[in-house]
């Protein structure tokens, strides 16, 4: 036997791809069962339209779109195909809309599909349903077309079938049996099956199944509107499936696709209708299937009103048959994918839609058996990503709710989520309010992005205003705050960032280990460090201070960090996550030194060093960390002892010109700096010599996960994180051309405020990374010229940091 004993929950298409590409790569004891009838088993994929478009912001989620793409173009059922690649088409009626296209065009462009913005008169060309004079231009994506989902069901498991994977139709799930530490086995109604991995890929009933092993599930089932028309007289005769590009028009919450001579028309603009996965009726109790409710026709009336207006055939048909359908949604929209935190031996793989479902078997097979995913970044797919608030039943209901309505929405690369909010306040946000702070919103925290108190910093400086989009969320006070921390010094509020104690007889041990850096060191030292996974792709990158022979403080970079080491740490060293307890200053600028010194007496350990010590009356944890290149301080210190650490500064500050600076000025001075922004900049495809972190691998030390993959990787740089050097501000994921060939894209950019240039950080060809090379950004409809940059752009010798 190959492998362990796998039991897979769910024959839809995330279940059949995982039985498919998991027997593929080899192991060979696996079963999958459903409650339901193959192939048709009655959950969302027996009922989805299967309209696949592939353009997202997301690169993982545009790629798993595009292999979803691939694999079932290849795939049929008796000759009969399992994908209808008619391209896609995404029209707009209004002009922000078709600037938008503009901005989607520049994903795909970026992520490596074709893809082109076209005129009226070329939209009605390829679609003559539609209205010319509604029409002001579209988005066409030649590959995109439509999934024939229970087809494709059906030829993935007759793969799978075939290499010897079991399929047990009709046998509902009633246990997910484990001894408190890992599975044991399945139970259903009709006996147990013994099982060393579980794998939920339960679709709308996943929050159910998973409870079954102890774990919460953010996803909310929530109906969707479709209905089929009757025949139109443009299509009459017509025999294939589908002849024209599908089509979304997203300002009405539109999408429509041919069946034959009719068209079926999903609508998402009607009030959200969650459903709880425990009152979803059993497969023998639906009238036609769990996952199809009954048709409410009021809420279809404003977008069957829409669909008329955009294809006036439609205003001499009928809805001959509508449901509303059940999907999964989470609060960020995106898959939920890996292993639980508390049961070894479970796993999920939910909230995936057919657009990306063979891709998430790819994943999750490669995940499984390899040990880590080389195919895809799923950072941003970990089911462990969430803080314990974003799990509260609540939460979830709201935030997928909300998804729900923004699920065509323009949203802004800075949108925070508007409600529930406020969530997580730092103990500062008193003080912040009485400067007149404006908030955004990361996990939950409300960050401010600038203070209107520091408006009368603006006169007299060069803050060039950009263009509509990217002023967005934006304000001048931004490049005066930005400015005024590299002439006096500046407060930044730190306590969103990731802290994680790490203690017990072994932690440095364990440390050296887990990470690349030379952690054992004397107690006050601080390391830049990474983390890998056995891939040598990057996890993470973090900072370990060491504040006692057996204690360490971690600034990291989110829940994956601390699920990570949990994972991973032996008896004897325990690992807390101790953000909530704890709070964070940034104090930085070249008076720093002035500020703090009178305030807390000896602070003149150098660079990358820390102390506990007090300022004032507030004990503080300080590391000499700067992540504006700038000198000065991290000061810590426990939540309740915040508002006073604040209150100390700022009085003593107020001779020294003090300002507390937002996040926007923070990003800018960042760039100037060139630090990397992990989640952004580099993710778990790169390697660290590619990303130019490779300074934070000790080669020397001995043996750390992932050393031998990346001493391997070191000689294949071919692509590089680059600095581009522009006159103008762009926002990140725009392509990277060099001539008329798209070579890469712009991970995280802004305004350089002190240098007076705009920033993009930009993942290129290593043979295009040379300084001085000349090429261009997709902005929009626009290319703009930019110049690859030695860096760091500012303060290259280090000087104002050490000093």
């Amino acid at each position: 036997m190959t492998g362990p004993r796998v039991v897979i929950i769910g024959a839809g298409v995330v279940g059949a791809a995982l039985a498919d590409e998991l027997s593929a790569k080899g192991w060979d004891d696996i079963t999958v069962v459903d409650q339901g009838p193959l192939p048709a088993t009655g959950g969302s994929s027996s009922h989805a339209p299967g309209l696949v478009f592939q353009a997202n912001p997301s690169k993982t989620m545009t790629q798993m779109a595009r292999y979803t793409v691939e694999k079932f173009c290849g795939l049929d059922v008796d000759g009969e195909p399992c994908f209808l690649q008619v391209g896609g088409l995404e029209v707009a009626v209004a002009a922000a809309r078709l600037a938008e296209l503009h901005r989607r065009a520049g994903w795909l462009t970026s992520w490596g599909v074709p893809a082109s913005v076209l005129s009226p008169d070329e939209c009605v060309a390829l679609h003559p349903l539609l209205d010319r004079d509604l029409v002001l231009g579209g988005l066409h994506t030649p590959t995109d077309g439509i999934a024939m989902a229970i087809r494709a069901v059906e030829a993935q498991l007759r793969r799978a079938r075939s290499r010897g994977v079991r399929l047990l139709e009709r046998h509902e799930v009633v246990g997910v049996r484990h001894d408190g530490e890992r599975v044991t086995a399945v139970g259903t109604d009709r006996g147990e099956i013994p099982a060393d991995v579980v794998v939920c890929c339960a679709g709308i009933w996943g929050p159910k199944v998973a409870a079954m092993a102890g774990m919460a599930l953010p996803l909310t089932p929530l109906a969707h509107q479709l209905v089929w028309t009757g025949q139109l007289a443009p299509l009459a005769g017509q025999a294939r499936e589908a002849v024209r590009p599908i089509l979304r028009h997203q300002d009405a919450d539109l999408y429509l696709r041919e069946r034959g001579d009719t068209l079926g028309i999903g609508y998402y603009g009607h009030r959200p209708m969650p459903v709880s996965a425990d009152e979803i009726v059993a497969v023998d109790d639906a009238e036609i299937m769990p996952s199809m409710l009954p048709f409410t026709e009021e809420d279809f009336a404003p977008g069957w009103a829409d669909a008329k207006a955009l294809v006036p055939a439609l205003r001499e048909a009928k809805v001959e048959d509508g449901m509303n359908g059940l999907f999964s949604f989470t609060p960020d929209g995106m898959p939920l994918m890996g292993p639980s935190r508390d049961v070894r031996g479970f796993w999920v793989a939910e909230a995936v839609w057919v657009t990306h479902s063979a891709g998430v078997g790819r994943a999750m097979a490669e995940w499984l058996v390899d040990g880590h995913c080389s195919s895809f970044d799923l950072h941003a797919c970990d089911v462990n990503r969430f803080w314990p608030h974003q799990l509260a039943p609540d939460y979830v209901l709201a935030r997928d709710c909300q998804n729900y309505v923004e699920v065509y929405d323009i949203v802004h690369p800075l949108q925070p989520m508007e409600d529930p909010r406020p969530l997580r306040t730092s103990p500062f946000h008193p003080r912040q309010r009485e400067l007149g702070a404006m908030f955004l919103e990361a996990s939950g925290w409300e960050r401010p992005q600038w203070y209107e108190a520091n408006a009368g910093l603006v006169q007299g400086r060069d803050a060039p205003v950009p263009n509509d989009w990217a002023a967005r969320y934006w304000s001048p006070i931004v490049g005066a705050e930005a400015q005024a921390t590299r002439e006096s010094v500046a407060l930044y509020d730190m306590t969103a960032l990731t802290r994680i104690e790490v203690s017990g007889r072994g932690a440095a041990a364990f440390l050296q280990w887990i990470t690349t850096g030379n952690v054992d060191k004397s107690v006050g030292s601080v390391t830049y460090c990474l983390l890998l996974d056995a891939d040598g792709g990057i996890r993470s990158d973090i900072t370990v201070a060491r504040l006692g022979r057996d204690l360490f403080q971690i600034g990291a970079n989110g829940p994956l960090d601390v699920d990570w080491l949990t994972r991973h740490a032996p008896d004897g060293v325990v690992v807390r996550d101790i953000t909530a307890g704890t709070c964070c200053l940034g104090v930085w600028g070249p008076r720093a030194r002035d500020l703090v010194a009178p305030l807390a007496g000896d602070l003149g350990f150098r660079y990358f060093r820390g102390a506990r010590t007090y300022l004032g009356t507030v004990p503080v944890t300080a590391l000499r960390l700067s992540y504006v290149g700038e000198l000065g301080w991290e000061l810590y210190t426990t939540a309740d002892m915040g508002l006073k650490l604040w209150d100390t500064l700022w009085e003593a500050g107020r001779r020294h010109g003090i300002l507390a600076g937002g996040r926007g000025a923070f990003a800018s001075l960042r760039l100037e700096k060139g630090y990397r922004s992990f989640g952004a900049d580099m993710t778990n495809e790169h390697d660290p010599w590619e990303a130019g972190v490779g300074f934070a691998v000790k080669l020397d030390k001995g043996d750390f996960l992932g050393r031998d993959a990346v001493v391997r990787r070191k000689d294949r740089v071919r692509r590089r994180l680059t600095c581009l050097l522009l006159d103008e501000t762009v926002m990140g994921s725009e392509p990277v051309y060099d001539g008329d060939r798209a070579v890469g894209y712009v991970t995280s950019a802004g305004h350089g405020y002190t240098i007076g240039r705009g920033i993009a950080y930009a993942w290129l060809p290593a043979e295009l990374a040379e300084p001085g090379r000349q090429v261009h950004v997709g902005y929009f409809d626009q290319r703009i010229p930019a110049v690859v940059a030695e860096e760091p752009l500012f303060d290259p010798g280090m000087t104002r940091l050490r000093g």
